[in-house]
């Protein structure tokens, strides 16, 4: 049985950790592949779900090691919390010859390279996205201070160096794979890259996953009818999301649609949209914001009738595979969105789910609240694009082909 160590600087715990990495490692080992996993879990994650994704992985055959995350001192923390992952994977290594490495994003891949080196094994830099120039365009790494230019220039040495060296690379977008073959600094072009975006459960993130009972109970919670037209927002509301321009095309919605309502399902402080929309004037009866368990959200989603996000359209954000577009579509629900993120665009445009913004200026909003008003896109063809994209089935048979590739029979 070919055995694999997949490590991830993502704890398993997180939501991310139960969203973006169980599914693939457990579909993995239902192909056949003897999996191992390295993680670095957050004390409250792990303290709230370690006895669930621990039997689920034991139902599996997976075997789970993890380090505790150590939140500071900035970057000298990050730096144990890679020295004690080392330690833990020589030691599994010692007790396991894995054929392949597989570390998902550059953080991972600093400590999954090394023991690469240590015992001659087979790599997989799963890079997600261009990381290092995230923190920097997010203003986490004032690139003017020279403590985080040195750190900026060490992450982006090391994405050359593991671009240039792993048997394969990952990646969530082909505008992420274009870029890096027009790199002329990395000597094997063209990089063997696999791109595989953000996958979705779209069994649950379906009409099967809305609970029928909940549905009219949730109206009634929420003070809505059936006949108000509801735009959804859904997820976190940090660095990379643009509430005010979302804010200022929803003012640009109820101008048409007086009746209109903002659904946000998200667990952020309710406070920061509230004051944000009354500094514009939009009217607070006219917002809903509500958190929601991850088995929920499907039945909050079928309260919508489109969903919208805007994301900051930077360089390192054409990197990016917004995990919230895959489940709006499993929903068979249209989207507004912008331009200049990940693959985000063409996938809109071929699957026809939605409208993409090329810009933030109100006429652009009034545009496309006419084309809104103006037509219905159709549920089914939005459902199928979001197995043509997002298929966790499909994402799980890329993986597989990776791994055939980089561990000989």
């Amino acid at each position: 049985m070919k055995k694999v160590l997949f490590t991830s600087y993502d704890g398993l715990t997180d939501n991310l950790g139960q969203s973006q990495v169980i599914p693939y490692i457990c579909g993995l080992a239902q192909k056949g592949y003897a999996m191992s996993v390295l993680s670095c879990e957050k004390k409250e994650a792990l303290l709230r779900n370690k006895a669930k994704v621990q039997a689920q992985l034991n139902s599996y055959n997976i075997e789970w090691k993890y380090v505790e995350y150590t939140r500071n001192p900035p970057v000298i923390s990050t730096l144990w919390d890679l020295i004690r992952m080392y330690t833990v994977g020589c030691s599994m290594f010692r007790s396991t010859n894995f054929n392949l490495i597989h570390s998902r994003t550059i953080i991972s891949a600093v400590m999954g390279f090394k023991l690469k080196e240590k015992f001659k094994t087979r790599f997989v830099f799963d890079m997600r996205g261009f990381w290092a120039d995230e923190r920097a365009e997010s203003g986490l790494w004032n690139l003017s201070n020279p403590v985080f230019k040195l750190i900026y220039l060490f992450f982006k040495k090391k994405e050359r160096k593991f671009l240039n060296e792993a048997d394969y690379v990952i990646c969530l977008t082909q505008k992420a794979k274009t870029t890096i073959h027009s790199w002329k600094d990395i000597p094997r072009q063209p990089v063997p890259i696999e791109v595989i975006p953000c996958c979705a459960d779209l069994e649950l993130f379906s009409d099967k996953g809305i609970d029928t009972k909940l549905l009219p109970q949730l109206r009634q919670k929420l003070g809505l009818t059936e006949r108000e037209f509801v735009l959804c927002y859904l997820g976190s509301l940090g660095t990379w999301y643009m509430l005010d321009e979302m804010l200022d095309f929803f003012k640009c919605l109820i101008e048409k649609l007086p009746s209109a309502k903002f659904l946000f399902i998200t667990g952020d402080d309710k406070e920061i949209v509230i004051k944000k929309s009354v500094a514009k004037g939009i009217p607070v009866e006219s917002l809903i914001i509500t958190p929601a368990n991850r088995e929920q959200v499907p039945t909050y989603l079928a309260l919508a009738n489109w969903g919208i996000f805007f994301i900051q359209p930077v360089f390192s954000k054409s990197g990016s595979s917004p995990t919230k577009q895959g489940e709006i579509m499993g929903m068979g629900l249209p989207l507004i969105c912008n331009a200049g993120v990940g693959d985000v665009d063409a996938i809109v445009a071929d699957t026809h789910s939605g409208y993409v913004l090329k810009d933030f200026s109100t006429q652009t909003y009034y545009a496309a609240v006419e084309k809104i008003m103006s037509g219905r896109l159709d549920k089914g063809e939005i459902r199928r694009g979001a197995y043509k994209y997002y298929s966790l089935e499909k994402g799980i048979e890329q993986f597989e082909i990776v791994y055939s590739k980089c561990i000989p029979d």
